[in-house]
């Protein structure tokens, strides 16, 4: 047999070498079902993420509750006035004002706080989403401490990620 004759047997359609021709190409049996696999086990961990809020809007209230206590503790130490943090429950919010006094012991004597883009600073929860139990007001003085420390919990956050304001520094965390 020449080099000649083996090209033209593969011109003709025979299996080179005897060896058998692959009719149809696809994925083997390991392939599908390690894909299989993958997909499953993205199904159980992401899909559910999308579909329900799984403490997202819970999450996103107490950051920006913590932001806003935290913008009002400093307010208080820039201006050298009392601010004071509201609670209110339904729906859940937390209203923020400023004495016009230096060295007031509240806030009823004042106005409203103003946020960083001019607008009174209050902060709403979203649907679904409370305190666990409603906080009490928080007085921050012209020192930026507040009277006692202050714990807020919101319903649906497990207890780590309770908002603590420190009652010496007037931390929040």
């Amino acid at each position: 047999m020449t080099l000649n004759s083996v090209n033209d047997s593969r011109i003709a359609g025979n299996p080179p070498y005897g060896g058998f021709r692959r009719l149809a190409r696809g994925f083997s049996l390991v392939e599908l079902v390690v894909t299989m696999i993958i997909v499953g086990v993205l199904a159980v961990s992401v899909l559910p993420r999308w579909w329900g809020n799984s403490g997202f809007d819970e999450r996103a209230f107490r950051d920006r509750v913590v932001a806003a206590l935290r913008y009002a503790q400093k307010s208080a130490i820039a201006t050298r006035l009392t601010t004071c943090a509201s609670f209110s429950s339904v729906p859940a919010a937390v209203s923020f004002r400023i004495s016009s006094a230096n060295g007031a012991t509240n806030c009823a004597a004042g106005g409203v706080l103003l946020g960083p883009d001019n607008n009174p600073l209050v902060i709403v929860a979203g649907n679904g989403v409370s305190f666990s139990a409603l906080p009490a007001d928080i007085v921050f003085n012209g020192a930026g401490s507040p009277a006692s420390a202050v714990v807020i919990n919101i319903s649906g956050l497990n207890a780590s990620l309770a908002i603590t304001v420190e009652a010496e520094t007037g931390y929040v965390h």
